[in-house]
């Protein structure tokens, strides 16, 4: 896949949660595009969707109406067999809380995707050895995650992530849990990354944060607006952004905003 060419298009997604006399709506009529090399923020207030939309981006959940292709492959034609198949091959993923496994060591937490894969043991030793050197964390490879600090646990869950070369990495409050010293040195790690080519979507509450991303947009009660700062976004009150281009926003995505 070249650059600038489609990873993920979405286009009139919603998902609805039915419960006893109340339906919630979490997404409204998104349209969503995220290129090859991309860096996409995604913002909005606590219980705007956010997290909805990147399940179902990470193929965990999938949306009550509308279209969603993955790498060209129409996801909602797929059985749950190929839809896991398709997760483990394409995404990778980065959570606030690490989801690191107590027990294993540093290179077993990174070499397991691989596993799953089913790759020889031979081909994932030096798979596993270059990211753990890409994020600097190859001296603790015998550690067990309760022996590191939450700057290097989610190091090694980054390694993790991009061990098997994910066309998209999803990253949901990569910082959340990290002091302000160990969240800058994962951001500066994430845009490092995304300049060696790693196609990025990331949900974050922090807007320093997400200034490291070229693209941001805004989730707010299910609908998408997408804009380069912050307050060119407030003035949006109707109608359809469709195009922005700034230093750090290159708009593909044409979001309805009510």
């Amino acid at each position: 896949m070249t650059k600038n060419q489609p990873i993920i298009e979405i286009k009139n997604l919603s998902k609805v949660f039915p419960g006893e006399g109340v339906t919630t709506s979490a997404l409204e009529q998104v349209n969503l595009s995220i290129n090859q090399g991309d860096y996409l923020s995604i913002q909005g207030p606590s219980g705007g969707g956010k997290s909805t939309l990147l399940s179902i981006i990470g193929l965990l959940d999938k949306p009550s109406s509308g279209d969603y292709t993955i790498s060209g492959v129409e996801v909602s034609q797929l059985s749950q067999a190929q839809i896991a198949k398709v997760r483990n091959k394409e995404i990778g993923f980065i959570f606030q809380d690490f989801n690191l496994i107590g027990d294993m060591t540093v290179w077993q937490n990174v070499e397991l995707p691989l596993i799953y894969r089913g790759v020889k043991k031979a081909e994932r030793h030096p798979l596993v050895q270059q990211v753990l050197e890409k994020v600097n964390m190859l001296e603790h490879a015998r550690h067990l995650p309760t022996q590191l600090s939450g700057g290097q646990q989610q190091r090694v869950a980054v390694a993790r992530a991009i061990v098997g070369s994910p066309s998209l990495l999803l990253a949901d409050e990569p910082t959340g849990n990290l002091d302000s010293k160990n969240g800058d040195s994962v951001m500066q790690l994430l845009a490092e990354l995304n300049r060696d080519g790693v196609t990025i979507c990331m949900v974050t509450h922090d807007s320093r944060y997400a200034n490291f991303a070229k693209r941001v947009v805004q989730l707010v009660d299910g609908q998408l607006a997408e804009s380069s700062d912050q307050s060119h976004l407030a003035s949006v009150t109707s109608g359809t952004v469709s195009e922005s281009v700034t230093p750090h926003s290159v708009v593909i995505a044409t979001a309805e905003v009510s």
